[in-house]
């Protein structure tokens, strides 16, 4: 009697033990499964990355030159946005830190040794994404219209990967701006006007 109830006992626990693990063929079928779902959704996820990037660096952008405007507005003074070279002079390299400052003689310089402020920095962008623009600054007046002619080609923003999800920003010598969007549902973002945000 008591050597059934070991030998029992013995085959319970084989069982127990033999029940919880896996065999191979389990193994790879779900490491088979794992590789086809990770194939599928990683290309998904990389495009939402992307966007998400776009999306937000132009929201940036845009409460940028939103800032410019207003403080043009409120202090009674030309401001300017512009990127900074190391001698504080607009340069073109938009795709650098941007500056918003009080541009008091309009001259393109942040000079705070002549009561110039600087307002806000925006960092730069994302190394391998451009951010294109035809002019090297934009001044705002007191009047919240730009001194002098707006570039025709908007602000776009171009990510080093997918082209087609480049967007833009459109400003009008009123100083007033738009953001673009997909207007024919092509899945690529257009102007006002139909045209499409190109990457040079």
């Amino acid at each position: 009697f008591l050597l059934s109830r070991i030998c029992g006992c013995l085959m319970s626990k084989h069982l127990t033990l033999t029940a919880k693990g896996f065999t191979i063929v389990e193994l790879m079928v779900t490491v088979a499964v794992l590789a086809i779902v990770t194939a599928v959704a990683l290309p998904n996820f990389n495009e939402f990355i992307t966007k998400t990037r776009v999306d937000n660096e132009v929201s940036e952008l845009y409460r940028l030159l939103l800032t410019a405007r207003n403080t043009a507005i409120n202090s009674d003074q030309n401001v300017t946005i512009c990127p900074l070279a190391a001698n504080s002079t607009c340069n073109n390299d938009w795709h650098k830190e941007l500056s918003v400052f009080t541009d008091l003689n309009s001259n393109g310089i942040y000079e705070p040794a002549n009561n110039e402020e600087l307002i806000k920095v925006k960092a730069a962008i994302s190394s391998g994404d451009k951010l294109e623009y035809g002019q090297n600054s934009l001044v705002y007046m007191p009047t919240g219209r730009l001194s002098g002619s707006a570039d025709a080609e908007p602000f776009k923003y171009c990510p080093g990967s997918g082209a087609e999800h480049a967007r833009g920003i459109e400003v009008s010598a009123s100083g007033r701006f738009y953001s673009t969007s997909d207007i024919d549902n092509d899945g690529k973002d257009e102007t006002r006007a139909g045209v499409k945000i190109v990457c040079s």
